[in-house]
């Protein structure tokens, strides 16, 4: 049998001391998780049941309330449109990632995550300069002929979506391109080389591979949408209102702790399920094929 001396110099066996030592490196993390996400989610729990009076009152208002039931309508409606905008911009922009030279991959890196580390408050600010009535971006359409009239893309629901997409990709298209740099590129040739077209090398074999990446990138994109909270209020406008925005009303104007909890568990719940659904579906593949 192996055996192990510890610091005293007693003899232990080797399996028992790897047991001892994993459990005690287990404890600062176990006790972060406690501190700062099961105890915080049970407070929540429990002021959502116990205030303003015992029960389920506050989700029973939340699921019969038309005005509530519209806001959890926006929020996953935007958050899918940003999501599928997200995939749909992100996957070409992570496959030209993958197969350019060095030096143009890291100055395309560069400005990526220039764009994440610039102030986000600067970032929404800055769209709502360019997305009004007068913007960069109507005027650029009239110039060009495209529209009589400028376009209303701020205070709605148009605004929030393209804002929160520019936000989004960089959370896609780095997870996307660490996978498909990994997908062996002898397999795509094979393809090829068996007869299949690039529509059938795109379709058939690179997608299929690249699936748990964008299943992880869309996952990520989809549960930040449901949660954010300064662009939605920016450029939506209190007619568009999201949850997060919601959740923030309920405890800053309204001082309602109950249904802040609640809503707030309501998101929790969505976001697990969804993880849930990620790790079935997705958690055992390995990407690249490999």
């Amino acid at each position: 049998m192996s055996t192990y001396s510890d610091a005293s110099g007693a003899i232990m066996p080797l399996q028992k001391a790897r047991r001892a030592t994993g459990f005690g490196g287990v404890v600062p993390a176990l006790a972060f998780v406690a501190i700062f996400f099961v105890v915080p989610v049970v407070v929540l729990l429990l002021r959502s049941v116990l205030e303003p009076v015992p029960g389920l009152g506050n989700y029973a208002q939340l699921i019969g309330s038309a005005t509530y039931f519209k806001i959890f309508v926006n929020t996953f409606i935007v958050s899918g449109f940003v999501t599928v905008i997200s995939l749909l911009i992100g996957f070409p922009v992570a496959w030209a990632l993958a197969i350019m030279p060095g030096w143009v991959t890291s100055v395309i890196f560069a400005i990526l995550l220039l764009s994440m580390w610039t102030n986000l408050l600067a970032r929404t600010y800055a769209w709502m300069v360019l997305l009004q009535r007068t913007g960069l971006i109507n005027k650029m359409l009239m110039a060009m002929g495209l529209i009589d009239q400028p376009l209303a893309l701020v205070n709605n629901l148009t605004g929030v979506t393209i804002g929160m997409t520019y936000i989004m990709l960089p959370f896609i298209i780095l997870p996307l391109c660490g996978v498909i740099k990994k997908i062996d590129p002898s397999i795509l040739q094979a393809a090829a080389l068996c007869g299949a077209n690039r529509w059938q090398c795109l379709t058939r074999v690179l997608l299929p591979l690249a699936m748990p990446g964008m299943a992880a990138g869309a996952l990520m994109v989809f549960v930040m949408s449901l949660g954010y909270f300064v662009t939605p209020s920016l450029l939506g406008g209190t007619a568009n209102m999201m949850l997060a925005e919601l959740i923030a009303q309920f405890v800053q104007s309204l001082v309602n702790w109950g249904m802040g909890g609640a809503a707030a568990l309501v998101l929790l719940v969505v976001t697990l399920s969804l993880y849930a659904v990620q790790l079935r579906f997705f958690g055992s593949q390995n990407p690249g094929g490999r």
